[in-house]
């Protein structure tokens, strides 16, 4: 009868500090209510199921009050150790009492029965876990850890009071949740706005100084008139290209998750833009020249795909090439199909024989405003975009850009794109 006893005795605090540990971590935001809820279950069961075969068995239970803060910290462990965020379970004065893998993780020194600072060198941190130790409060930290790369965390310590027979076990539960890529969307908000503003305070600049100066001086002088229109107009056209492009990069960030159901040919869609663009080419005295045309106008390259958006994915690719690499004279087309990759892709690619791209910016291309040269790209008439777009719509297409230079000896971007099953391609 005592080993009965004794046995429910320990089911009862093996639950009871189940349930608290799996609420604190709830309360703590280190786990959801479901998954906690789910985790008690399976602890509540596994228990039952052993307190039951040891009573069938009549085994005789070890002492319990030698027993029991072993139990409450073996249960302190299981529950801790299937977390998928870092989590980590200290004594008052700041030893460790459990930890699951993903602690370990992140800091490998640690080591039950050792104090956490010998493991976890970040002073707020532990300063935040003295100070819920003392005033049993709830505190949350942010800190980075900058090796081998820089990641930002925030960690949630609260106090973990857990019962005994002798009264309770007070212990601090260290939650880290990594927060990198949040404060990786905040960076790149503040500075999508800088460099928005920025682009457009320069055109309302000039174009505010400009009507000051139609209003006054030059209100009576034909010649001046008609220069300062002329640059009013090209300034005008820089903001509203500028703001076209945002609102496209917008929309296509809305639909980013949506794969286009048409089906265009990518073929067509290649002569037409190189047509549309003749007349840039002309003035550049660059000649554009597509591999095989004869043969490839002949064939096919079907693929699923939004036809506005793979038009505006080759004007941006041919018209920087036209632009950036007009000292070289020529502008290479070559449509191809790769038969080795599932699903075969559609290659298009660009080469221009311009003076090339220095490999340092070739990683950053993409990004929104990046530019390698900012006054060379203004006076083009660029906005910092192009690139950018075209990411986002090959992202949208599952299709994807590489770009290949040698400074003085041109750049090559080359778009593959998913072909559409059974369709007839470029042999």
């Amino acid at each position: 009868m005592t080993s009965v006893l004794h046995l429910a005795a320990r089911a009862r605090v093996v639950l009871l500090t189940a349930a608290l540990v799996f609420a604190a971590l709830h309360a703590a935001a280190a786990l959801a209510a479901l998954p906690a809820l789910i985790g008690f279950a399976a602890v509540a069961a596994a228990v039952l199921i052993r307190e039951a075969s040891l009573t069938v068995r009549g085994d005789k239970a070890p002492h319990t009050d030698r027993l029991i803060p072993t139990l409450v910290d073996r249960t302190v462990e299981a529950v801790v150790s299937d977390l998928p965020d870092p989590t980590i379970v200290l004594t008052l004065d700041s030893a460790v009492v459990a930890f699951n893998e993903g602690s370990q993780e992140l800091t490998p020194g640690i080591k039950h029965g050792e104090p956490i600072s010998f493991a976890l060198r970040v002073p707020n941190v532990l300063e935040a876990i003295r100070a819920v130790a003392a005033t049993r409060e709830t505190r949350r930290v942010e800190f980075s850890m900058r090796v081998p790369t820089e990641r930002w965390w925030e960690a949630t310590i609260a106090p973990l009071i857990l019962p005994v027979p002798a009264g309770s076990r007070d212990l601090v539960l260290l939650a880290l949740r990594e927060v990198t890529p949040l404060k990786r969307v905040e960076e790149m908000r503040a500075d999508f706005v800088a460099n928005a503003s920025h682009e457009l305070r320069t055109p309302l600049a000039s174009l505010s100084g400009f009507i000051e100066t139609l209003q006054g001086p030059a209100r009576n002088d034909g010649t001046s008139r008609d220069r300062f229109l002329s640059i009013m107009k090209e300034q005008a056209t820089r903001m509203a290209r500028l703001i076209d492009d945002l609102l496209s990069l917008s929309r296509i960030e809305q639909k980013a998750h949506i794969h286009p159901d048409s089906f265009i040919d990518l073929v067509m869609i290649v002569s037409e833009v190189t047509d549309s663009l003749l007349p840039l080419a002309k003035e550049r005295d660059v000649e554009i020249r597509i591999t095989d045309r004869a043969q490839v106008l002949e064939k096919v390259l079907e693929v699923h795909g939004d036809r506005d958006e793979i038009i505006r994915v080759f004007e941006n690719l041919i018209e920087n090439a036209l632009k950036y690499g007009a000292s070289g004279k020529l502008v290479d087309i070559t449509l191809s199909w790769e038969p080795a990759s599932d699903p075969r892709d559609a290659v298009v690619s660009v080469r221009d024989y311009g003076p090339g791209i220095p490999p340092e910016h070739l990683p950053r291309l993409t990004e929104r405003f990046y530019r390698v040269d900012i006054g060379e790209s203004r006076a083009q008439g660029g906005t910092g975009l192009g690139l950018a777009l075209v990411k986002h719509i090959l992202n949208r297409h599952r299709g994807r850009l590489n770009i290949d230079s040698t400074p003085g000896a041109g750049a090559n971007f080359t778009v593959r794109i998913p072909l559409r099953r059974n369709a007839q391609n470029i042999r």
